[in-house]
């Protein structure tokens, strides 16, 4: 387990080397003179010159990228003299528009994101589960066929469109909560449910249904298995071949999905964020695109790639222990 784990480990460093690398390359060598970005429209010539050596962008491409990913780990001053600035550890750099370090703008944001990501992702566990297992036990009744279509049509509605849908019935028209607006959990722990229920149910209804067609699936193939029909034979309570012997080896795919979506909703959603007026981490990069602020697009696409491969470590980790066979790829 423990070369599986480090060979993993390895991997994941690798890969966000790389991403950074590309990333770095591609926003340093657009058009756009970050210098010039973070100096403003009305700098002088000699104020852009002097911004430039401050950033360190009067260097070869090489020894910025090299000086950029040190920082990460270590910190960075930035400048000499009396315009050094000191940029602590983790050290993403400064935001073009407000100045701020990106990474205390992306700890900032980051709790939001996080709650959404798993407060949705326990509904739509739920809802995909329990509709797979029933719509599996109902096979080809009409229980099954009305499940699999609604599923269906959950999963063909884009995003914004479920939730202009919540928004005009449960708050307009029936007036059951009231519009959402973000309320920090500290201040106001119902507060901030009440206001999370939509934005939840909006992205748990979009992945839900692929969790129940997925669970209908697998559970189907696994009581068809040979050692389910002998403990059927053996006597056992239907109840009891159903959630020991057939839906806990089905959840093996389902497994590796959760990983990939919560990791990607970890490093938030953009869509809803912004329905929403989420101050989140997809918010957050959802502005930076729209402004051209380099820095932090930079700083949440490594965040964002961190999260997704640190979640397909995990699901390995899984594997690794529930088959050690997986251990050998």
């Amino acid at each position: 387990m423990t070369t599986f784990l480090l060979r993993r480990l390895a991997g994941i460093a690798l890969t966000l080397l790389v991403i950074c690398a590309v990333t770095f390359t591609i926003f340093y060598l657009l058009p756009n003179d970050p210098a010039q970005a973070f100096c403003g429209k009305d700098c002088t010539p000699d104020h852009v010159a002097q911004v430039r050596q401050q950033m360190g962008l009067d260097q070869p491409l090489i020894v910025q990228f090299g000086n950029y990913v040190w920082a990460i780990f270590a910190g960075r001053t930035m400048g000499s003299g009396s315009y050094a600035v000191h940029c602590g550890f983790p050290c993403f750099g400064y935001s073009f528009q407000t100045g701020m370090p990106v990474w205390s703008m992306i700890t900032d944001r980051l709790p939001i994101s996080v709650s959404l990501a798993i407060g949705s992702a326990v509904l739509w566990l739920a809802m995909g589960l329990l509709t797979g297992v029933v719509s599996a036990l109902r096979k080809n009744g009409w229980v099954d066929r009305v499940l699999m279509i609604g599923t269906i049509g959950a999963a063909a509605m884009p995003v914004y469109f479920t939730a202009m849908l919540l928004l005009y019935f449960c708050c307009s028209q029936l007036g059951l909560i009231p519009y959402p607006r973000y309320v920090d959990f500290t201040s106001d722990p119902v507060g901030w449910a009440q206001n999370m229920l939509l934005p939840w149910i909006t992205l748990a209804l979009a992945t839900a249904a692929m969790y129940a067609r997925m669970t209908r699936s697998s559970v189907l193939e696994t009581l068809s298995e040979p050692f389910v029909r002998t403990a059927r034979a053996k006597g056992l309570r239907e109840r009891r071949v159903v959630s020991k012997h057939g839906l806990r080896p089905a959840l093996t795919p389902v497994v590796t999905m959760l990983g990939m979506d919560l990791g990607g909703l970890l490093a938030g959603a953009v869509i809803t964020e912004q329905l929403y007026g989420l101050p989140g981490v997809g918010k957050l990069f959802a502005d930076a695109l729209h402004k051209s602020d380099q820095p932090v697009i930079m700083g949440v696409t490594l965040v964002a790639s961190f999260f997704i491969v640190s979640s397909n470590l995990v699901v390995d980790v899984l594997y690794a222990w529930i088959d050690p066979r997986a251990r050998l790829s």
